[in-house]
């Protein structure tokens, strides 16, 4: 299954590993369908983020079809939470695959998805990699961790964009995570395997969801993020 690409040649190509909560209809996940509009499922926000970054700056996108439940595109092949038997406490019962049920799900999601990813890369060479994710302010499976940044910037050991990025977006006035809410020193799949494995700059962007759940909040978020990733974009160009 093949993902959702949009054209441009800003020499950026924004990454959407979660940006989709689609579920094939010959999938039975086994869980509540409202869970589906919620994190555990898609990254809120990053579709129409992604949409309006592109719109504005001219950019390139790669976004996922099929649900983070079904599939985690920000995993290595072989990790064991490629496909989640639980998620924040929810369980996945249609997950508990065989041997041969993982290889399928692997062949028609996972890979499909770095191919296109890859031969993007390798035929535009941007300068600049977007991979734009979203997290939600609160964890029901840790509710009294605070979570109160705005973004957080994560890297692996490619930070120069980051060292860029980071300080345009507190000058915008946001509350910047570096390397939080986690760090991309322990979840950076994508980027490991397409930037860093490239030696193309990146910049992993973590949007709060609260701040991009709803029209205004996307355009607002672009808006603040345009200008980190267009200096990001200049600097390593």
């Amino acid at each position: 299954m093949r993902p959702r690409t949009v054209d441009g040649d800003a020499g950026i190509l924004i990454i959407g590993d979660h940006a989709s909560a689609h579920v094939p209809d010959d999938i039975a996940l086994g869980i509540d369908p409202a869970l589906l509009t919620r994190h555990v499922a898609i990254d809120i926000g990053v579709a129409p983020v992604a949409e309006a970054l592109c719109a504005t700056l001219g950019c390139a996108a790669v976004l996922a079809t099929v649900s983070r439940l079904v599939v985690d595109l920000n995993r290595e092949e072989d990790a064991p939470g490629l496909i989640p038997i639980a998620s924040d406490g929810h369980a996945i019962p249609g997950n508990a695959l065989d041997h041969d049920g993982r290889a399928h799900r692997i062949a028609r999601f996972w890979r499909p998805y770095h191919d296109v990813v890859a031969e993007r890369i390798a035929t535009t060479h941007p300068a600049l990699l977007v991979s734009l994710h979203s997290f939600t302010p609160q964890l029901a499976s840790r509710p009294d961790e605070a979570r109160p940044w705005h973004v957080g910037i994560l890297y692996n050991e490619d930070d120069r964009a980051a060292r860029v990025a980071i300080p345009v977006l507190e000058a915008a006035g946001l509350i910047v995570g570096d390397q939080l809410p986690y760090s991309g020193k322990a979840l950076n799949a994508t980027m490991n395997r397409h930037g860093e494995g490239s030696g193309t700059p990146y910049l992993g962007i973590e949007m709060r969801q609260d701040l991009v759940s709803d029209a205004a909040g996307v355009a607002r978020m672009a808006g603040l993020l345009a200008p980190a990733i267009l200096a990001a974009r200049e600097a390593l160009a």
